[in-house]
């Protein structure tokens, strides 16, 4: 008990060192470690850190970036849409949950550049926070299944009702909480010197991504594993043949969990010219018929009864979106922030979908921000990402490298940046990568 509350002394007495050299670097700490937790948390920790932000800039300490400056441009192109939106009240409603575009960049304009020492620091809190969810969400699993005997309590995310099955809430979402864990696991996953607690929190937080079975975020984490290990590791020139096999058993062991390979099953088994869907028994028994990808791009109509794996579906939006830019004006401006909703409910009913796929986003970022931005919204999405990606690569930070990767693949199958959670993630961890990353770069070119 002593040896615990030494540890937890120490690391305050840390955190409030670093806090003196910078008013902003506790709010930021506990900003970017609460993530999960409810918005309103989220929104107060964000003024506070907002509050900070202005009184370092009273004190001229401030830290410019030009890379931060594309987050403000995409806000206001934002704003600008309501005045051409053809849904203004929906637009002007959804506006606050993209204030940190705005916000979060002005405020590391306005506070002093966080040091390595500082920024390695903030990750390491983040990560371990993160450790604290996940045992959170397992043992709430196990005492559940006690209780019910339902193995899905251990998978993916339940309905709003935290009752139901689950391993974390649907508001806190599987995917988004699997791209939040994969940036937590390579802090632990690239350290040089791991203590056993390291190897434990890795696989903790392993073990946690593969159970919210995320199809997208598995694929890209295994390929960001064997990238630090082949390119950017001390072993990365040996025993290459050993840690391929060694990946692909794990791999095989990962997708045969029954609740995995089903997820995997009904969209692989559905992917062909002629469908095989028919073959998977998911929901057979109430006659659902599971869609492939080609039907979802080239049937003229479908039935109630048609259920769309996560592929197909996209694949469905990706084909009404071209529809849209033959139908409507919407190339230049698009239909308006959060505006394409009634016009996808159209579409619903011309491919007489089931009721309920009309609600649903686009969920592909790109598409999203052409459709309701225009090729305006769309570029400045894709400098965005390009600036994050460019200088990750340059600096040679795999932390960073792995929260690029995984946002450029993450905006393929989710509109990730049209959940107010989703933009605090993302423009927080934009901000303090880019500016730390970058100002070590142009140090070392000067």
């Amino acid at each position: 008990m002593n040896n615990i509350y030494n540890f937890l002394n120490t690391v305050w007495k840390e955190i409030q060192l670093e806090n003196k050299q910078n008013i902003s670097f506790i709010p930021f700490l506990l900003l970017i470690s609460t993530l999960p937790l409810a918005m309103g948390v989220n929104n107060v920790l964000l003024g506070i850190f907002l509050l900070t932000s202005i009184l370092s800039f009273v004190r001229k300490k401030q830290y410019f970036s030009i890379f931060l400056l594309p987050l403000i441009v995409f806000f206001l192109w934002i704003c600008l849409s309501y005045f051409w939106s053809i849904d203004s009240d929906k637009t002007l409603l959804n506006l606050p949950k993209e204030l940190p575009f705005l916000l979060v960049p002005l405020a590391f304009m306005c506070i002093p550049k966080f040091t390595k020492e500082q920024n390695s620091k903030i990750l390491s809190f983040y990560s371990y926070s993160m450790v604290i969810y996940v045992l959170y969400f397992i043992i709430r699993a196990i005492v559940r299944y006690s209780i019910s005997k339902n193995i899905d309590v251990f998978f993916y995310h339940g309905p709003d009702n935290l009752t139901d099955t689950g391993l974390v809430p649907r508001l806190l979402n599987a995917i988004h909480f699997s791209a939040y864990l994969v940036i937590a696991f390579f802090n632990f996953f690239i350290k040089i010197n791991k203590n056993k607690l390291d190897y434990l929190f890795a696989a903790l937080l392993f073990i946690c991504i593969i159970l919210l079975s995320s199809k997208n975020i598995i694929l890209i984490f295994i390929i960001l594993i064997l990238m630090h290990i082949f390119f950017y590791s001390k072993v990365a020139n040996r025993l290459r043949l050993r840690n391929i096999i060694l990946v692909f058993i794990v791999f095989g062991l990962i997708i045969s969990f029954k609740n995995i390979k089903e997820r995997f099953l009904i969209e692989f088994t559905s992917n062909t010219k002629k469908s095989m869907s028919h073959n998977v028994n998911v929901n057979t028994a109430n006659g659902v018929n599971n869609i492939s990808i080609y039907e979802a791009w080239n049937n003229k109509s479908f039935t109630p009864n048609d259920f769309f794996p996560g592929t197909a579906f996209r694949a469905y939006q990706v084909r009404i979106f071209l529809d849209f830019l033959k139908e409507e004006p919407i190339f230049l401006k698009g239909f308006g922030f959060e505006a394409s909703r009634e016009k996808l409910l159209e579409k619903e009913k011309q491919y007489n979908l089931y009721p309920g796929y009309g609600n649903l986003n686009f969920h592909n970022q790109y598409i999203q921000n052409f459709a309701e931005l225009g090729i305006i919204g769309f570029i400045l999405l894709l400098v965005i990402v390009a600036i994050n990606i460019k200088i990750a690569l340059r600096s040679k930070d795999f932390i960073h490298i792995a929260f690029a990767i995984v946002m450029i693949s993450l905006f393929l199958t989710e509109s990730f940046l049209w959940r107010q959670r989703g933009v605090l993630f993302f423009v927080l961890f934009y901000c303090l990568l880019n500016t730390k990353n970058y100002a070590l770069i142009y140090k070392k070119v000067r």
